[in-house]
């Protein structure tokens, strides 16, 4: 295992229970952890494009994509479902195409980010699934099981590619401005931005079809 294969997972490990903890908690507590988390993704947005074009339009998507986190977390009844939901789509379609494009590799998906595959983009929806399905299927979380319907399979197909796509635009961003890393805050990851890429277009997206009824 190299190095910084070991470093990702170690991170992850402690990383993910802390952040699963302060979803479920809620309340000032998590309200607290999304406002550093936004200073820091605006710090590290600011040091990679500054003097770009495209500076203060990524600010203000930004800002919308943590107003939507906000209010994810805290509407809908105040629930934490939808929020964890959405958030362990993203985390299994990180972890489905890193993993799958490791191993299977093959075709590259597009020249904008080279590790990408498209044996890891099928690998992200089939994880998901498959996470998704042992989530509803967790007597924690629901007194009744739920059944994964057509209509949570397309829920779940969407919010992952826009995850993916996501990943993809913040990759077209750091080649336009010659790095490889948004920071190295996060050991084996680099910095916020690049672990949360993909969920900053997930959740607005995810957001936006719960408060118009689409979903």
């Amino acid at each position: 295992m190299s190095n910084e294969l070991f470093k990702r997972i170690f991170s992850s490990i402690i990383l993910l229970p802390v952040t699963f903890f302060i979803i479920i908690k809620g309340s000032y507590l998590f309200n607290f952890f999304i406002l550093i988390c936004f200073f820091l993704t605006a710090h590290e947005w600011h040091i990679m494009s500054k003097k770009k074009p495209f500076y203060i339009s990524g600010f203000i998507f930004l800002v919308f994509s943590f107003y939507s986190i906000y209010h994810l977390r805290n509407d809908f009844g105040g629930d934490y479902i939808y929020f964890l939901i959405i958030t362990l789509i993203c985390i299994s379609t990180d972890i489905g195409g890193y993993t799958f494009g490791k191993i299977i590799k093959g075709p590259k998906l597009t020249k904008i980010s080279p590790k990408k595959t498209y044996s890891g983009m099928i690998g992200g929806y089939l994880l998901s699934i498959v996470f998704l399905s042992i989530f509803f299927n967790s007597s924690y979380f629901f007194a009744n099981k739920l059944d994964l319907s057509l209509k949570w399979l397309i829920f779940i197909f969407a919010v992952s590619t826009i995850s993916q796509l996501g990943d993809i635009v913040i990759s077209y961003f750091k080649r336009l401005t010659n790095i490889k890393d948004t920071g190295k805050i996060i050991p084996g990851h680099g910095g916020l931005l690049d672990r949360i890429d993909g969920m900053i277009f997930a959740y607005p997206f995810s957001y936006i079809i719960l408060v118009l009824n689409f979903f």
